[in-house]
């Protein structure tokens, strides 16, 4: 039987886990990195307040943004001076500077944040870059990298080659490739499926998507999404032949979400039904989109209008369009923890 002090005491004691909790809570929220490719910085959006709240300063020609799954540090590629740039996250301040073996593209790193990988556009080769050492310790050949991708793996992540038509994966303990997978066409964006069995590929002169076995390394299909315009307009930011430069999974992987070039838009294609059920507007040229990890908006960077699209993902609206920097290109999302002097 509990005395009245006991019972006392255990209320106060819940009563601080719960207070602690909510503190830990507080402290805590997602962050939208915007890497604005013909400008020097990365734009920093609230999730919550939905606004710009930072400009992190990189160097000309932001070309890939990253981030380690903590979010404590954010990982930038620039062309202007063939940099990676580490960027402490708390401080918005540069913290390292990595000088890469040519014109750097888009970044992926290891959840953990020991390594990044950078494909080196120029060059038809990979470096994967050792962040403590700051230092490149192993550099890799591939024809026309262009995409790295990590999916939640500290040893794997993957590179796309566009001259080879595939996918490579990079096992980081041998530091060297272990898969050539066929992307059905010369890739562009790509996602992989949370059981890593299957991956779904953007390719040129395609408006839709190649669905890709990893396993059998084979491609299943080709789907092709019905567009409401029939031709390209000049795209000033893109190639001619890319009509779709945007996909993301929803968290739970239920759902494809595809850009659309030619129509200025995001579709939803039904992973489990295999056809599109949704389509929603976006700001002109949509180019990148990522999804906040507990799945509730999608976010998309408009390099025509200088701008995001935020989406409400439930109800497929829009809710806003945030003005970021000039051409506004990658994405990268992250729990960002609040510094303990910021709460209120």
């Amino acid at each position: 039987m509990l005395t009245s002090k006991t019972r006392l005491f255990a209320g106060m004691f819940v009563c601080c886990i719960l207070a602690l909790s909510a503190e830990n809570s507080s402290a805590q929220s997602f962050k939208l990195y915007v890497g604005n490719s013909r400008g020097d910085d990365i734009s920093v959006i609230d999730i919550a307040s939905l606004k710009v709240t930072g400009e992190l300063k990189a160097g000309e020609h932001v070309h890939g943004v990253c981030v380690q799954a903590d979010g404590k540090r954010l990982f930038a590629t620039v062309e202007m001076d063939q940099t990676l740039r580490i960027i402490d996250t708390s401080s918005q301040q540069t913290i390292g500077s990595v000088k890469v073996s040519g014109r750097p593209n888009q970044c992926a790193a290891t959840p953990d944040g020991k390594y990044v990988v950078v494909p080196i556009r120029d060059k038809d080769s990979v470096d994967i870059v050792d962040v403590n050492q700051q230092k490149i310790v192993k550099n890799l050949a591939i024809k026309e990298p262009h995409n790295a991708l990590n999916t939640g793996n500290n040893r794997y992540i993957y590179v796309s080659s566009m001259g080879s038509h595939e996918i490579d994966l990079i096992d980081l303990e041998k530091m060297d490739f272990v898969a050539h997978i066929p992307a059905g066409g010369r890739p562009r964006p790509y996602v992989v499926s949370s059981d890593g069995n299957t991956m779904y590929v953007a390719v040129a002169d395609l408006h839709g998507f190649v669905i890709v076995d990893i396993p059998e390394n084979k491609v299943l299909e080709q789907v092709k999404i019905p567009s409401e315009h029939a031709t390209l307009r000049k795209l000033e930011y893109e190639s001619q032949d890319t009509l779709t430069h945007g996909l993301a999974l929803t968290p739970d992987g239920s759902e494809l979400w595809v850009s659309s070039l030619l129509d200025d838009a995001m579709y939803i294609y039904d992973i489990k039904a295999k056809k599109v059920t949704g389509r929603v507007s976006t700001g002109t040229g949509p180019n990148w989109i990522v999804f906040t990890p507990d799945g509730k908006y999608a976010c998309i960077s408009n390099t025509d209008t200088d701008d995001v699209s935020i989406i409400d993902a439930k109800t497929r609206r829009e809710v806003t369009r945030v003005k970021v920097g000039k051409v506004p290109k990658r994405l990268a999302v992250a729990t960002a923890v609040v510094p303990r002097g910021k709460l209120r």
